[in-house]
């Protein structure tokens, strides 16, 4: 049905639901556990699948994944770290009253954002008619015109015996907490611009007076114009710079932090980040330096000396 229906691409995986009993012959309890969600793994059946391949969009990270082993077993990487299996361990489950019990050859890594199927263990046999077992596929449904049902109401109508789940809405909704995430977080760096602009605009109108009298003095030695301003273009420009690099260098670690512990994906850092940090601070401040010393370097030498020696 889902080919005919010009589904190209589809995942189609045996399902067997089992309990961990023991490891190693020693019998599995939730009290032996500090961990949160060892416990929670332990007193719950577990998701077991088989097939003599593993699934393409798995990879083998230890051990070796073989054929048609008999007492092989492929454990997810990380149920493997959470209850602390190794390669080699003996694992016995409990399937629908009868005893499953097998060593972990391999450890298999497993991306659980993909949105294909995916489990936390497997049997590398193509066949295992003496366990009962259900089937679970993933798949992009088909679009359909306005006005027709939808792909999977007809699936239903043919199939009644198949549960199936739309997650479109579930990732809608994920999206559009992202995206007022997004918008806060965006609100935030509008918001400290301004106010870091504000503060730089304050804090070199701060020293308006001095500079003055400082670029008068050069000017009285022989300091022309140009020269002064290149001197005031490159120290805005280096000030800019160096607050732009810090910020970026901040917001990326903060990225990092916010990526591996709050939302627990990968993260994957643009280079392009620091330079633009640096850019846009280095034109920043040199417009906001420009704005507040714009007439220094125009002021009466004379006069400027002469209100420096009153004040």
């Amino acid at each position: 049905a889902l080919t005919g229906a010009g589904v190209a691409r589809f995942d189609w995986y045996p399902m067997i639901r089992g309990r961990l009993l023991a490891v190693n012959g020693r019998e599995v309890k939730v009290d032996d556990y500090a961990d949160e969600r060892a416990r929670r793994l332990v007193d719950r059946e577990i998701n077991i699948s088989h097939g003599a391949q593993p699934p393409e969009h798995n990879s083998v990270v230890a051990g070796l994944w073989t054929p048609e082993e008999a007492d092989g077993l492929s454990v997810e990487e990380g149920l493997a770290k959470t209850l602390g299996f190794k390669l080699g361990d003996k694992l016995r489950f409990d399937v629908a009253g009868s005893s499953v019990e097998a060593r972990i050859t391999s450890l298999r890594k497993v991306d659980w954002a993909s949105m294909r199927v995916n489990f936390f263990v497997m049997l590398p046999r193509a066949n295992l008619p003496e366990l009962p077992a259900t089937y679970i596929a993933a798949y992009r449904a088909p679009t359909r015109a306005a006005g027709q049902a939808s792909f999977d109401n007809d699936l239903a109508r043919r199939f009644p015996n198949i549960t199936s789940v739309d997650v479109s809405a579930q990732i809608q909704q994920i999206r559009q907490v992202l995206d007022q995430v997004i918008a806060a977080v965006e609100f935030l760096f509008v918001f400290t611009l301004a106010a870091g602009l504000l503060v730089l605009f304050a804090a070199v109108s701060a020293t308006r007076e001095s500079r003055s009298r400082e670029f008068a003095l050069m000017r009285a030695m022989g300091a022309g114009s140009r020269l002064l301003a290149q001197v005031q273009r490159t120290e805005l420009l280096g000030v800019g710079v160096l607050a732009g690099s810090l910020a970026a260098g901040v917001s990326l670690v903060i990225a990092w932090a916010l990526a591996h512990y709050v939302f627990e994906f990968s993260w994957r850092p643009s280079p392009w980040v620091p330079l633009a940090g640096a850019l846009t601070g280095g034109l920043l401040a040199l417009a906001a330096g420009w704005f507040s010393l714009r007439g220094v370097l125009r002021s009466p030498v004379a006069a400027t000396l002469r209100r420096a020696t009153a004040e």
